[in-house]
């Protein structure tokens, strides 16, 4: 398989699945690539042993409470992976009836982020919902394991938040910074916006912002079939951009990812991460 060949859509069988499987079908029938489902069975969490076998019992009644574990172990781990095969099942039957004639699918043993290391050069977009099945009743949360999945996979990655609705309105979070500018370059050059209206948008102090918007524009004019609207605002990103997207019925956000140093985000804080807080519509992340 050539590098950068697949959409892949990481599902568990959430509330947000659905949405999962609807976004990667819609990238993969506007990109014209292969769609791969994959569902993880990270067993470490599943080995929460808390019975203490140090106590005054007898050498056989700890054989047999060892064995008993082991068992409850197995069982638990047969019942994990005909979950999974369930899972994998019913979307394969989604995204089929999306439009996806043969999507690929994977079962994988271990962690996410293990799983997602071993195929990261062959994915050109991974999908991933906000909140997993230990989030999804958490609205104003999001899933533990995405900060770490965002800084360590170096793809373009879809958070989804809500049910699949097809893009119209784009806007891309506009800084100057090199991942800003590379969110440009992809917009211009990918079948995957061809058609949309694109609202380029610019949180800035900065009297050049205009013409940071000015020559970003340019390059999205000079690619054609893009509407363009700029937008230059005032105040804290996250919220001049989250109450823009509302404002303007902005259907998928597309921003740099982690753009400055871990210490910078200790001290202050991630705008990623204010931003996969605060937003409700669908994070194209660029790192």
């Amino acid at each position: 398989m050539n590098n950068k060949n697949i959409v892949l859509a990481c599902i568990d069988g959430s509330a947000l699945t659905n949405a999962v499987c609807d976004y990667a079908s819609w990238i993969a029938q506007r990109v014209d690539i292969p769609l791969k489902l994959l569902h993880t069975i990270d067993h470490h969490h599943e080995k929460a042993v808390t019975t203490d076998l140090s106590g005054n019992i007898g050498m056989d009644s700890r054989e047999h409470l060892l064995e008993d574990m082991a068992d409850q172990e197995q069982e638990q781990s047969k019942i994990r992976l005909q979950q999974g095969k369930a899972v994998l099942t019913e979307a394969k039957e989604r995204v089929i009836q999306a439009g996806i004639t043969d999507p690929l699918t994977r079962l994988q043993h271990g962690s996410l982020l293990e799983s997602l290391a071993d195929i990261e050069q062959d994915i050109r977009v991974l999908v991933i919902g906000a909140r997993g099945k230990q989030h999804e009743d958490q609205e104003n949360e999001i899933g533990a394991k995405i900060d770490a999945l965002i800084r360590s996979l170096h793809r373009p990655i879809l958070v989804a938040y809500e049910a699949f609705k097809a893009p119209e309105h784009i806007m891309i979070a506009y800084d100057g910074s090199e991942a800003a500018d590379k969110a440009v370059d992809m917009v211009a050059t990918s079948p995957l916006y061809k058609g949309l209206v694109c609202h380029l948008v610019c949180v800035s102090k900065k009297d050049s912002a205009e013409t940071l918007l000015e020559q970003a524009a340019s390059k999205l004019l000079a690619a054609g079939d893009i509407k363009i609207i700029t937008a230059s605002l005032q105040g804290k990103a996250e919220e001049e951009l989250c109450a823009y997207q509302s404002t303007h019925n902005i259907d998928m956000t597309i921003m740099g990812a982690f753009s400055h140093t871990r210490l910078h985000d200790i001290l202050l804080g991630s705008f990623t991460h204010k931003m996969l807080l605060k937003t409700k519509k669908p994070l194209l992340l660029l790192r």
